[in-house]
């Protein structure tokens, strides 16, 4: 498909995602048909929680990490994305330093587990590697009726993402306008379009063994444009906006852990991808941010001078992202 041709098509999806943004939004329980329930729980501690949700679209019960929040309910609900790894437990929680961040926080936090290479999406066929995923429908169309209820939320939410979750936490809001008060998205890429975006998302899958032509087939079709959030950007008028990315220069906190490494040549060659994803994902961060102010769709922006694709330059960011998301709440 010709670079022409290709941009004629993302206009096309472009307006027709902006006359979705236009429709009414209709109330929760409305919006939810498909309710299973929460099949299993296990309290991890006096504020943690691990939840197991049936899901149908998956075909299988999804497990859940649920931090509740401070405070008297009811609450807001935070969904909060894993990058590329998300497997048993978020790393938001093991290596985030989330728990101890949200402690005190009057809101919800719910961590998807087992989402590894998916991109948070609907695939198109099943991956030998990957299996079946329906991570949209599950997260937009399933989730929300089912966990919200169980935690007697005021039905406010917000999603928010690092890496991979970041490009999924965009994807997911602007192709469900308004399901979403708010969204963050941390060191993470939002284009499926252009050179680079492509090719950050089918590395991101094929990182962890997965067959991208299984997701949304060949790169370039509608399938991949439609879930451009730089294409799509306009259905996200009206949302609170928080991004960030660093650039991709080691800080003192990437070199202090480097130090800790019982591995230090182990960590020194994984530090020289991370300083190369992050170089990556600042410039994934700027383009979306040109498209976003062109727009005159209003995003709260920030850069750090250094730091590196590492999860001590996430947790980092946590307080940041959190203070523009709780604007959208009134906290």
């Amino acid at each position: 498909m010709s670079d022409n041709r290709t941009w004629r098509t993302a206009a096309l999806v472009a307006a027709v995602l902006a006359i979705v943004a236009s429709l009414p939004v209709s109330a929760s329980a409305d919006r939810f048909p498909r309710r299973t329930g929460v099949v299993h729980s296990d309290r991890i501690g006096p504020h943690w929680e691990r939840v197991e949700v049936d899901s149908v679209s998956m075909g299988r019960p999804v497990t859940l990490d649920v931090l509740h929040g401070s405070g008297d309910g009811p609450r807001p609900t935070l969904y909060l994305l894993d990058g590329v790894d998300a497997e048993g437990v978020s790393d938001w929680l093991t290596k985030g330093h989330a728990a101890d961040f949200f402690a005190d926080k009057p809101v919800d936090v719910v961590f998807p587990a087992g989402a590894t290479g998916s991109m948070y999406t609907d695939w198109e066929h099943p991956d030998t590697t990957l299996g079946w995923n329906r991570w949209d429908t599950f997260l937009t169309g399933e989730l929300p009726g089912v966990i919200e209820p169980y935690l007697h939320s005021d039905g406010q939410r917000a999603i928010a993402g690092v890496s991979m979750g970041a490009q999924g936490a965009m994807m997911l809001a602007h192709r469900h306008p308004g399901l979403y008060r708010a969204v963050a998205g941390l060191s993470g890429c939002y284009s499926t379009v252009d050179g680079t975006g492509s090719a950050v998302t089918a590395l991101t899958v094929a990182s962890r063994g997965g067959n991208v032509m299984k997701m949304w087939g060949p790169p370039g079709t509608l399938d991949w444009i439609s879930h451009d959030s730089t294409v799509g950007a306009e259905a996200l008028r009206g949302t609170v906006i928080y991004l960030s990315a660093a650039s991709g220069v080691p800080g003192a906190p990437d070199l202090t852990e480097l130090l800790r490494s019982p591995d230090i040549v182990g960590s020194l060659q994984a530090a020289g991808g991370g300083v190369a994803l992050e170089a990556g994902a600042r410039i994934c961060t700027e383009n979306f941010a040109r498209r976003l102010t062109d727009l005159g769709i209003p995003a709260t922006v920030h850069y750090e001078p250094t730091g590196i694709h590492a999860w001590e330059d996430f947790s980092a960011q946590l307080g940041p992202a959190w203070d523009t998301l709780a604007t959208a709440f009134g906290r």
